[in-house]
């Protein structure tokens, strides 16, 4: 199986699976995701990861939410119990929806996907309420007995409808970024990449990844190195994984030998990712993507941040209203070793993304188009554009 045919995310026959990430490169095991906990417990522990996929994950999770609040109220009611009332059940459905958000904090498509489901369920709502009303009021007026459909039973179908169509677009602009991507670049350069923003990241080919999987298939030969990514090796475990998987020539490389590798003239361009655009171009991506994007505007090369207009977030002005998440310090002292590597007790600091200031990006490479510096205007106008 090609890497550009697994789904990592995906429904069967009703029940959402996911590609357990964490299990990279070592086995490649779908695990099935049937509650809003278990869910909340594959995105807080990287069971799926990469904004995008985050996003379309918790899309079928508002579905899940939606199909046990459902299911509880009818098996209440068959018990002889009081029904809910379609409000009682919306409320159930938001207090999961808000825990699922509460997951990370950083990346953006967690809380746009999960607010774009809630938003097509209290629309649904709202509409049944008012053509309800209607037959109630006609029925009175002709002294008939009121009826209407309750709409409670809709409200799975409608959550997933809106959960695939999430799931549609990330698919259709991982292939939008893949066009633009592949305009940059020129065939044999050596590209340089940070974390995992490839098909384990989202729906599709991927965003900064996007590109080198439709080069090789285009024949252009890149030469790709790949960030090791610390403290939680997605650049090793995954990205190395996915592009030597795809026949694409990558180099493993420790995050710190970067510098060098630039250097010496073996990387033309730098392609990374993104978990949250500000309204001013300033990108919050992996820990260690701001040192990157450093290091290539030193040595004079091409910095491209892909970012999905679902990623833009036009709410947050600049990098520094962002706010990012702190993971457990066990990540830097005592993962991935047999035993620990730090001494007991010692002090860690081990924030999961940092902000890359719009200075040092070349250019925004959406799904939409290229964008270019000064970004707040371009930004704007691709956003305004995408939801109008």
């Amino acid at each position: 199986m090609s890497v550009t045919d697994l789904i990592p995310v995906r429904m069967n026959e009703g029940t959402l699976e996911i590609l357990d990430q964490t299990l990279l490169p070592l086995e490649e095991k779908f695990i099935k995701i049937e509650s809003v906990e278990a869910l909340y417990d594959a995105i807080k522990k990287l069971k799926v990861r990469g904004a995008p996929a985050i996003g379309v994950a918790a899309g079928y999770g508002v579905y899940i939410a939606a199909k046990d609040a459902v299911s509880r109220s009818a098996r209440e009611s068959s018990a002889g119990s009081a029904s809910d009332s379609i409000f009682e059940i919306m409320a159930e459905i938001e207090r999961d929806a808000d825990y699922l958000i509460s997951a990370r904090p950083t990346a953006v498509n967690l809380k746009w996907a999960v607010d774009r489901v809630m938003a097509a369920l209290r629309d649904a709502v709202s509409r049944n309420a008012v053509i309800r009303n209607t037959v109630i009021r006609d029925a009175v007026s002709r002294s008939e007995k009121a009826t209407g459909d309750p709409i409670d039973a809709d409200l799975p179908e409608i959550a997933l409808a809106e959960a695939e169509a999430i799931r549609k677009e990330d698919f259709d602009a991982c292939m939008g970024m893949a066009e633009y991507g592949l305009s940059l670049l020129e065939p044999g350069m050596g590209l340089l990449t940070h974390c995992n923003a490839g098909v384990l990241a989202t729906a599709g080919y991927g965003t900064a990844l996007a590109p080198i999987h439709l080069g090789q298939e285009r024949g252009y030969d890149f030469k790709v190195f790949s960030d090791e990514t610390r403290p939680l090796l997605q650049g090793a475990r995954l990205t190395s994984w996915e592009l030597a998987k795809n026949g694409v020539d990558v180099t493993l490389i420790c995050d710190n030998m970067a510098s060098i590798v630039m250097k010496s003239g073996k990387v033309d361009a730098v392609l990374v990712g993104c978990d949250r655009m500000a309204a001013n171009g300033d990108g919050a991506n992996k820990i260690g993507t701001s040192a990157v994007a450093i290091l290539a505007k030193e040595y004079g090369i091409p910095f491209y941040m892909f970012v999905p207009t679902s990623t833009i977030d036009l709410e947050t002005e600049t990098g520094a209203d962002i706010v990012i998440e702190e993971r457990d310090p066990d990540e830097i002292a005592a993962m991935w070793y047999e035993e620990r590597m730090a001494p007991e007790g010692v002090k860690t600091y081990n924030p999961a993304f940092d902000v890359t200031d719009a200075k040092y990006i070349t250019a925004v490479v959406t799904e939409k188009g290229i964008v270019y510096p000064p970004f707040k205007d371009g930004l704007a106008r691709i956003k305004n554009e995408t939801e109008n």
